[in-house]
Formats: structure tokens, C-alpha cells, sequence
């Protein structure tokens, strides 16, 4: 039986709020094995840690280790946010099978390129995550900038 794409998407809204309680931009991850296995959980620290590209995706990607190239092709990457570029291509990179997306209405981002390398793409168009997100854009807009690197 598949996993239910609205935990995975639970967990990484979890870790969005997190994310934003800190201080930082509310972005969550959650990489999650076919079988339902949840390989890692991840936020955007670029504030927190000072850090020129930990977005939500690739510090999910990093807190799940060095995994065999095998493992992520049966992986669904969650994100409450569409995926800039740069996580996009970790995606493709690590062959990542599916990418669920919480929403993609206050930033899209790669999701035609990561379409046309064969990943399935899902936006779940989540109104939690619209929220967070746009409260965000909202109080800290040079932050923002900043972050899609405007």
C-alpha cells in the first residue's frame, strides 16, 4: 500500500513551523521510502546556521546520510514549498522518484524540469502551507529575497 501522501506532508509542514519558530524560513521536508519508512525530516536553516544553501529539501537530503543511489529511486521527497533549482537538482541527481509539493501559489519552482526527468510531481495545494508561508513573505520580505535570491 502506497504511503499517505497527507502524512508525508504533515511532517513536513512540522517542520516548516519549526523552521519559522527559529527564526528561519518556514520551509519543511520529509524524505520517505516507498514502504513508509521515514528516512529523514528537514527545515530550511539558511538563518539559523548562517548558510548560503540549507534549504528545506537539501537539509532533509543531509540528514539522512550518505544512502545508496538504490534507496532514493524508491523515495518521495515532500516539501511544503515548490523546489527552487538548486533542490530540484538534488532531486534529479539522487533520482528521487516522487516530489510532493504542500503548495506552489507564493513561489514555483523547478517543477517542469524535475517533470522532464521523469519525476512525478504532486502540488497538494495546501492552505496550512500557503499560509505559513505567505505570513512569512508578509513580516520578513528582504528575507525572502534573499532566500529565492532576488
Amino acid at each position: 500500500m502506497p504511503f499517505d501522501d497527507t502524512l508525508g506532508m504533515q511532517i513536513a509542514l512540522e517542520e516548516a513551523q519549526r523552521s519559522f519558530e527559529t527564526g528561519g524560513v518556514p520551509i519543511g521536508g520529509a524524505l520517505i521510502h516507498e514502504d513508509g519508512t521515514i528516512l529523514s525530516r528537514g527545515h530550511n536553516q539558511r538563518f539559523q546556521k548562517d548558510s548560503a544553501t540549507l534549504h528545506g529539501e537539501i537539509d532533509t537530503l543531509e540528514k539522512a546520510g550518505r544512502l545508496p543511489g538504490s534507496v532514493y529511486k524508491k523515495c518521495t521527497m515532500y516539501t511544503t514549498l515548490s523546489p527552487c533549482d538548486m533542490c530540484s537538482g538534488a532531486c534529479i541527481l539522487y533520482g528521487v522518484k516522487r516530489v510532493v509539493i504542500g503548495e506552489n501559489e507564493n513561489f514555483v519552482g523547478a517543477e517542469e524540469l524535475l517533470r522532464s526527468k521523469g519525476i512525478e510531481v504532486v502540488v497538494m495545494d495546501d492552505s496550512k502551507c500557503k499560509e505559513l508561508m505567505k505570513r512569512f513573505i508578509t513580516e520578513r520580505p528582504s528575507d525572502w529575497n534573499e532566500d529565492i535570491g532576488v
